[in-house]
């Protein structure tokens, strides 16, 4: 694909020298992502990554009886599939749109070829591989230590960060897969947050009404992943 300025709307991407983008990544192909799109399911074949321009996409990991919960969040910054880049030919978790957007779609195989021929390349895929791991470490303890309101204020704002805008698609039901809490649970979390004129929920759809009073609510997790969110620039 022709290189413009839509490459810079992917920090991972951006990062990368002109010269190098074009002859490694020659075969980005732009894609709509759509509210509750299934990039891959657990256990299915990584055929294509996807760079994200707009939008979030969760990692979930599924259990037995059905139930699943967030495990990672990926916006601008990064990559979904990057396991592909270090070897993997299955996914072994769930990959779901979360927030509507679009992304930059390449072939997993060509995209390895990249990683395993660029040293930039690598050490891109790897900082944000190890960004990955320290947010799914943080996710694990702030699950078993936080209240539902704290990781629901946390949550949202994560996704603010991520699309630049506080104004985003959510449901209830959604938003309990998200947080793996029943619904009714957030239901009443989320009215909370409303009736202190934090948010705004009406027919679906999330507005974040008072920014900071928000991050107040939230556990100190939040201010952990905003940090490590912009320092994603992957400046050398």
């Amino acid at each position: 694909m022709p290189l413009d300025n839509n490459i810079a709307k992917n920090r991972l991407l951006a990062a990368l020298p002109s010269q190098e983008l074009e002859d490694l990544f020659s075969e980005l192909h732009p894609v709509s992502l759509s509210l509750r799109q299934v990039l891959y399911e657990t256990g299915a074949p990584i055929d294509d990554v996807y760079f994200i321009q707009q939008g979030v996409a969760s990692i979930l990991t599924d259990m037995a009886d059905g139930a699943s919960i967030e495990v990672g969040m990926i916006g601008i910054e990064g990559i979904v599939g990057v396991a592909a880049l270090l070897g993997a030919t299955l996914s072994s978790h769930q990959a779901i749109v979360q927030i509507p957007g679009d992304a930059l779609r390449m072939n997993a195989a060509r995209c390895k070829a990249a990683f395993d021929q660029s040293a930039g390349v690598r050490r891109l895929a790897l900082r944000f591989t190890e960004s990955m791991l320290n947010l799914s470490a943080q996710t694990a303890a702030c699950n078993r230590l936080h209240s539902i309101e704290q990781r629901c204020a946390r949550w949202l704002l994560m996704a603010s960060d991520r699309i630049g805008a506080d104004v985003m698609p959510m449901t209830h039901e959604f938003l309990s897969t998200m947080l793996g809490v029943r619904r009714a649970g957030v239901t009443v979390t989320a009215q909370e947050l409303q009736r202190s004129g934090l948010i705004r929920y009406h027919r679906g759809e999330v507005t974040i009404r008072d920014h900071d009073g928000l991050a107040e609510s939230a556990c100190e997790c939040y201010r952990i992943d905003h940090d490590r969110f912009e320092r994603s620039c992957w400046a050398p």
